[in-house]
């Protein structure tokens, strides 16, 4: 089968269309024929290999981690899915090759697709949406009356999460630049903060919960708008104790994580504030659930552009521009 993989790690590195073998199917695994994928800035750092450290991918490997398309063929255990179903997953860590015609699964990292979804709008969803959902769901435990500041309110998961926290009841305040502000205004954003022109920092206090995505110098500032007992949740890192356990780290590199975040978490305790670092998993259920939010009408994806295969290395070009609104997905069959 045709993939895009990754020889050799490095920010110039380009992704090298080439010829693999067609993944094996295991027991509990699907084999799904891949129709789209969706592209993430994760995409790039591990291509960058930022995070070689905890991730550590041998090249040549093959690169993507959103999936929408047709099961082909199931293992003998397989009890959720037939061959013919219409699925969508973040396929789990170690496992990832979703820039390829083929991809091997275990069942629980997937979901059935939403079925008013067209596939490129599938594929946009399934790491945005579970990045959200882990996020203010399971780690912040949101709550109606709430109020979630959401940075990067036009990005691909700040799109998701904008949504989300609305139908969960909470006060949503986000950051964008003038030529979003209807986008995140029709997503359910409350308040908006052009970050051109204002500082959040001086518009915002006493939040609940903060979905951090942003540099270090955001976070120290995000840090300061939450009152006391607030949580912030960083999902462009630094790493903290909580996660270096979660991956089952050695001891050098969980000394190494805990110094990362060191910093940032001693402000947090100064502040009295909480402090947790995001590294999404795969979730077949949690993604069965964000399917009923879609089918209900309640979430909608938002896809900015649709590349063709072939142009998969623009597809990761644009989306390091940070100018996506949105998702960029890749349209592979």
């Amino acid at each position: 089968m045709k993939a895009f993989v990754v020889n050799r790690y490095g920010k110039k590195e380009k992704l090298q269309l080439t010829s693999v073998t067609e993944p094996t199917v295991g027991r509990k695994d699907v084999l799904v024929q891949i129709f789209a994928t969706g592209v993430n800035l994760l995409d790039s750092k591990i291509r960058d290999g930022e995070f070689k450290i905890f991730l550590p991918y041998k090249p040549s490997f093959t690169l993507g981690h959103d999936v929408a398309g047709v099961v082909v063929k199931i293992g003998s255990d397989v009890k959720q899915f037939k061959v013919g179903d219409e699925v969508y997953a973040r396929p789990s860590d170690h496992r990832i090759g979703t820039f390829a015609e083929f991809i091997s699964m275990n069942e629980s990292d997937v979901a059935l697709k939403p079925k008013n979804l067209t596939m490129e709008e599938a594929a946009s969803i399934p790491l945005v949406g579970l990045t959200a959902w882990q996020a203010l769901v399971e780690k912040a435990n949101l709550k109606k009356g709430q109020k979630v500041f959401i940075q990067a309110g036009s990005g691909g998961v700040g799109t998701f999460a904008i949504q989300l926290a609305k139908h969960l009841g909470a006060t949503v305040a986000t950051t964008t630049s003038t030529a979003n502000i209807d986008l995140v205004k029709s997503l359910g954003a409350d308040i908006v903060i052009d970050y051109k022109k204002e500082d959040f920092e001086t518009k915002l206090k006493d939040y609940d919960v903060v979905l951090n995505s942003q540099d270090s110098k955001t976070l120290e500032k995000s840090l300061r708008v939450l009152k006391t007992g607030g949580k912030l949740i960083s999902i462009s890192g630094p790493p903290d104790p909580a996660f270096a356990q979660e991956i089952k780290a050695n001891w050098f590199l969980k000394f190494i994580i805990k110094f990362l975040s060191s910093s940032v978490r001693k402000k947090a305790k100064q502040l009295n504030v909480n402090f947790s670092f995001l590294f999404m998993r795969a979730n077949g259920y949690q993604l069965t659930e964000i399917t009923n939010l879609i089918d209900s009408g309640i979430i909608r994806p938002v896809v900015d552009k649709v590349f063709s295969f072939e142009q998969t290395n623009e597809a990761m070009a644009y989306v390091e521009t940070g100018r996506a609104k949105g998702k960029v997905v890749i349209k592979v069959k």
